[in-house]
């Protein structure tokens, strides 16, 4: 099974592991010689921009060169099912959502060379109730990726790292107008506090350390609960229930709307023992100008307000955002204006994209479109003043301690590496170990939580010397 894109697919890709595992398949690595040539590769694709679509169809190619049955699910699947399955002859199948509950026998069908039709896509919010609070009991019968849908069944982890993506919710209410994802991943559903505890706790007794939640729009968790589940505090509740479960020693919750984001959400994540003073906030742009067009909400002034609330509460916590430069109709004005919001904010991590057309979307349609050149000469100018001010606010932080997670060991060809509160899995840099007085890097093994001084720092990452291995809280047995 290969997987591409964000870590929500990585967790639908855990749980189709699980329901393949449960129907008899047995999963192989590629890289195991001969003797684990695999019959099939289940390709997990991306379907969120153009970028995304090329990896998706090449790793596709690819898989197929292998001389074995290729199987796309996924959300470029989902999305273009059978145009995609007509334009790429070399996929035995394209297989939507709603093959997920008896894809093992599916793929029997493939491998016996039988004909399987492609996934036919559907605007998958009308799958569901308008009302969020008459989700719950009709997403019983709507395939939901991540939520172990149809017959429960224990996901099956791919990798043995001490990390590890824990999907809290599914789809998303809001109309962005440049985003196509609600069309193919549905309305938002939240999952029920009892199954994302559980859940917590099964990963604790496979040794991770850290769950990350993740979702289409975080904030938004449990609106179509009631008030049985705390109502607009639900994930405040949530990420109390999973620190303390044992065994897990951070919490970090990904995916912030700013409009959504209350100051009791704040106060929680800041301060709360075991939740990483984390704030991953889809700010998109500051202008307000260009949010409206966005079919978003909020300004540079109210952006800055929940920042400073954020470091009211915590000064050290780590803030990362992404933004859009070049949307249709943006102005230099509008430009000065997020350059603005930027140095001021002093954000951790920053990741900036141009503008580009999706299928579907509002945008695609809206004027004022602006050309190649100027979108790349604003997505080169924003992330060179990025870069700036994140290595500026890294090296802020030498002298201070941090608490690092250690996630590679140290070799030959690597340091040992890992991260810190403030640092989410592959998007926010790392922290590298150097040997101090206290302990050597070769002391250090993959899961150790340890104690560190940040000694220095390269762009956005830092330099840190071990300070103290901290113990280990067993986890409960399963």
């Amino acid at each position: 099974m290969l997987t591409l894109g964000c870590a929500r697919n990585e967790v639908d890709s855990e749980e189709l592991a699980g329901r393949l595992s449960g129907g008899g398949w047995e999963l192989v690595d590629l890289d195991g010689g001969a003797d684990a040539s695999p019959d099939v590769i289940v390709v997990n694709t991306c379907g969120f921009v153009e970028s995304a679509k090329k990896d998706s169809v090449d790793t596709l190619l690819a898989a197929a060169d292998t001389g074995a049955k290729v199987v796309a699910v996924g959300c470029m699947a989902e999305r273009y099912g059978t145009e995609l399955a007509d334009s790429l002859p070399e996929a035995s199948a394209v297989l939507g959502f709603d093959h997920y509950p008896d894809l093992a026998e599916r793929l029997g069908e493939v491998v016996a060379g039988h004909a399987v039709a492609s996934h036919v896509p559907v605007d998958r919010r009308t799958l569901l109730p308008i009302s969020p609070v008459e989700r719950q009991a009709a997403s019983a019968e709507v395939a939901v990726p991540g939520h172990a849908w149809g017959p429960r069944i224990e996901r099956k982890r791919l990798d043995d790292a001490p990390v590890a993506s824990l999907k809290i919710a599914s789809g998303c209410d809001r109309r962005c107008s440049f985003c196509a994802i609600p069309s193919f991943r549905g309305s938002f559903v939240s999952r029920l506090p009892e199954e994302i505890l559980a859940e917590g706790a099964w990963l604790a007794a496979q040794g991770v350390r850290e769950v990350v939640l993740v979702s289409e729009n975080s904030t938004s968790y449990g609106k179509d609960l009631g008030r049985e589940h705390a109502g607009e505090r639900a994930l405040e509740a949530v990420l109390t229930g999973l620190a303390a479960i044992p065994g897990i020693d951070r919490v970090r919750v990904s995916y912030l709307q700013p409009a959504e984001t209350r100051p009791n959400l704040v106060r929680a994540i800041a301060t709360t023992p075991g939740v990483a003073d984390y704030f991953d906030m889809s700010f998109q742009h500051s202008s307000e100008t260009v949010l409206r067009r966005m079919r978003r909400f909020g300004d540079t002034e109210s952006f800055l307000k929940l920042v400073g609330q954020i470091r009211e509460h915590s000064p050290a916590a780590g803030i990362r955002s992404n933004v859009i430069v070049g949307f249709p109709g943006e102005t230099e004005a509008d430009v000065a204006e997020l350059v603005r919001f930027l140095t001021e904010a002093r954000l951790d991590a920053v990741g900036v994209f141009g503008y580009s057309d999706e299928d579907g979307t509002e945008a695609e349609n809206l004027p004022d479109k602006l050309d190649a050149d100027t979108v790349a000469a604003r997505v080169a100018r924003i992330s060179a003043l990025a870069e700036e001010l994140t290595t500026q606010r890294a090296e802020e932080r030498i002298g201070s301690e941090v608490v690092v997670l250690v996630e590679r060991p140290d070799s030959e060809d690597e340091d040992c590496a890992g991260r810190a509160a403030h640092q989410a899995p592959e998007v926010d840099g790392e922290c590298v170990f150097v040997s101090g007085d206290s302990l050597d890097v070769t002391d250090l093994a993959v899961g150790d939580l340890v104690r560190a001084r940040v000694v220095d720092s390269e762009g956005v990452d830092l330099v840190v010397e071990p300070l103290e291995v901290l113990p280990r809280v067993a986890p409960d047995s399963p």
